[in-house]
């Protein structure tokens, strides 16, 4: 796998400190994440799950459908590189999927048949404290780098530190708090997306961009929109006007 130039990589960590600055959405954080982490060693999805408060692991943020469908299935048979990652607090890299079905004889088969062929998995850790996994995967079979290896689990920590935060990190009951919170907001996220893709008769994919897109120009935080599109999508009459669909952001419908 290749890796993105140096300069595009202090970019990537740069864009990533400047969101720990301040009180932070910490969906549109997630994402950001696994954007960046499949970008800078060129893989072709990336999927991003952390532990609730019963220690399962559940979807956060993905590239896109096809990458959130696996994590989900990952999460729903309790095996993969995910759940290995996360139980044992270490990465789990250079996986060829075709080869794989004895250690994960429920995971690999679906992976392969969604057009995998390789994964990785690097824990969300700081010191001992582990609180999910990040995975990419690839469409070919291929072995990443040391050097590129380090690379992902140094995004992955700093991603950890994101969630965690400071004051997080003395206090185990705001950890649970702001797991519970994160893993709550996700799911409004998705229903916003399925909601919006009705109304704009869109991919969910498509859905999603338009209300980040929305959210990058009026300056407003991504949960929040993703609650007003589910609850009362009147209130976003720019976002949620179906009669808008071909004159801004994405194009024509289903584009």
């Amino acid at each position: 796998m290749n890796r993105v130039p140096a300069e595009n990589l202090a970019e990537v960590f740069v864009e990533v400190a400047d969101t720990l600055v301040d009180e932070f959405d910490v969906i549109e954080f997630l994402q950001m994440v696994t954007v960046h982490a499949s970008e800078v060693v060129a893989a072709r999805q990336a999927g991003l799950m952390l532990a609730d408060h019963h220690d399962r692991l559940q979807l956060m943020a993905a590239s896109d459908e096809r990458a959130k469908s696996l994590e989900i299935f990952q999460s729903q048979v309790l095996e993969g590189p995910c759940q290995d990652c996360y139980l044992q607090g270490q990465p789990v890299v250079n996986v060829d999927l075709s080869e794989a079905a004895d250690r994960w004889p429920r995971f690999a088969p679906r992976a392969v048949q969604d057009g995998f062929r390789s994964v990785h998995a690097f824990p969300m850790r700081l010191r001992q404290t582990v609180i999910g996994a990040l995975n990419l995967f690839g469409d070919e079979p291929g072995r990443l780098a040391d050097s590129d290896a380090r690379v992902v689990q140094a995004l992955a920590d700093v991603a950890t530190i994101g969630i965690l935060q400071e004051r997080a990190i003395r206090r185990g009951d705001v950890v649970t708090e702001q797991l519970q919170s994160a893993l709550n907001s996700r799911i409004v996220v998705e229903q916003a997306k399925g909601a919006l893709a009705q109304i704009r008769r869109c991919s969910p994919d498509d859905a999603f961009d338009l209300i980040r897109d929305y959210c990058r120009r009026n300056h407003r935080r991504l949960s929040e929109v993703a609650l007003a599109v589910a609850s009362d999508p009147a209130s976003v009459p720019d976002l949620t006007n179906a009669s808008t669909v071909g004159n801004d952001l994405l194009g024509s419908p289903g584009a």
